[in-house]
């Protein structure tokens, strides 16, 4: 069967991967000159080397994305610590502290001060079980305190990245899908993993050369504005491109965006990797060979910020944090302003199952209903749902 991939982001390609497998004909049909979507690298010549569009984490628990990366033969691209290990440092108080997940599913660590949330203690972790009773009404802020340790210096920021939205407005039972797929699971299952090089070089440059030397044929330059009847075919754009592709389908409506920061600056020796940051703007902090790039998640809130301040503010508190030189170095701003849906619980009812009215046109994209906030692992679960949904339409 002769299947059309209409995207090459991440959702677009792991379906392109499977049916190719399966030993369909794919042709992939992206709008942009390149692949990637909001997951790619590329040259910035404003500071004179690669960057990615914006940083991004897996876990060891994210199946469905190590399973696409070992399918491409892109498995080893991944670094990341051999234990379940959070460095994280606070502006505020200058304080440094790393969260240590033992490997099994107990969670033993919390009894360990050496591991746990600094200014926590055993019993304030129960506080999790109460996501486990999360109804699709509830956010974050309706079942915890906002208060406390737990949930400044965790939950807070957990919260943050994972579902690009603030507590006070994010699914409460988005975030128990996470917890259940990761903290709960144990170290095991959340070992931290980012890409060696970049995000090209490990998800989307193997899948090209893949697909390729598996005959699908690749198409950039090539806007899609219609669907082809009865053309088996695989909708894999922003939802609302795929709006205009299927009239009457219901998406999301409303996004929240992500701002990243890189500035090409070595960071001195022993400071590698990444860190969480609380008490500023600055949320994570990756360390690579040339380049520091920080990563602000639910960046709606900074809107009225404008780029200078906002890269003076960041910088200011690199230095604090790291005892890095004053003067700000040469650097780019991304600010992503429709990054992911905004994870409220209006906003998830609003996310359609990957079928369509239309035997022949199956959905993917981190968008639609996967359980999964909009991350990598939700973005590629979803093309793979969607290629099996194709080949099986009853």
């Amino acid at each position: 069967m002769s299947v059309h991939v209409i995207g090459a982001g991440l959702a677009g390609l792991a379906a392109a991967c499977q049916l190719t497998e399966l030993g369909h004909h794919v042709v992939v049909r992206e709008a942009a000159p390149h692949a990637g979507g909001r997951a790619r690298s590329y040259f910035d010549k404003q500071i004179g080397c690669r960057i990615d569009n914006g940083n991004h984490m897996l876990m060891s628990g994210n199946i469905s994305a190590l399973s696409y990366l070992h399918r491409i033969g892109a498995r080893r691209s991944l670094l990341g610590p051999a234990e379940a290990t959070f460095p994280f440092r606070s502006i505020k108080t200058g304080e440094a502290w790393t969260l240590r997940l033992n490997q099994g599913s107990f969670p033993w660590w919390i009894f360990s001060r050496a591991r746990r949330v600094p200014g926590t203690q055993p019993h304030n972790y129960r506080t999790l079980l109460r996501f486990k009773r999360a109804k699709p009404e509830h956010t974050i802020t309706d079942l915890i305190s906002t208060s406390g340790a737990l949930y400044n210096k965790l939950l807070k920021p957990l919260a943050i990245s994972a579902l690009n939205t603030m507590p006070e407005e994010a699914s409460a039972s988005a975030l128990q899908y996470v917890l259940s797929e990761t903290l709960e699971r144990g170290g095991y299952a959340t070992l931290p993993r980012w890409a060696r090089i970049g995000l090209s070089e490990t998800f989307i440059d193997p899948a090209i050369d893949w697909l390729r030397a598996h005959g699908a044929e690749i198409r950039f330059g090539e806007r899609v504005t219609e669907l082809a009847p009865g053309q088996a075919t695989v909708v894999a754009t922003p939802p609302w491109i795929a709006a205009e592709l299927i009239p009457g389908l219901t998406v999301p409506t409303q996004f929240e965006s992500i701002c990243n920061i890189h500035f090409k600056y070595e960071m001195p020796p022993g400071e590698t990797g990444f860190w969480g940051v609380v008490g500023g703007i600055t949320e994570w902090v990756f360390a690579r060979p040339e380049v520091i790039s920080i990563t602000i998640s639910a960046a709606n809130r900074y809107l009225d910020i404008s780029h200078e301040d906002m890269v003076r503010r960041v910088w200011a508190e690199l230095v604090k944090l790291f005892e890095l030189p004053a003067a700000i170095p040469p650097h780019r701003l991304l600010w992503e302003r429709r990054a992911t849906f905004r994870t409220t619980p209006a906003q998830l009812k609003l996310r359609p199952n990957t079928r369509t009215s239309n035997p022949n046109v199956v959905l993917a994209g981190d968008w639609t209903d996967t359980g999964l906030p909009a991350t990598i692992e939700g973005a590629i679960r979803s093309g793979n749902a969607a290629a099996m949904a194709l080949m099986n339409p009853t």
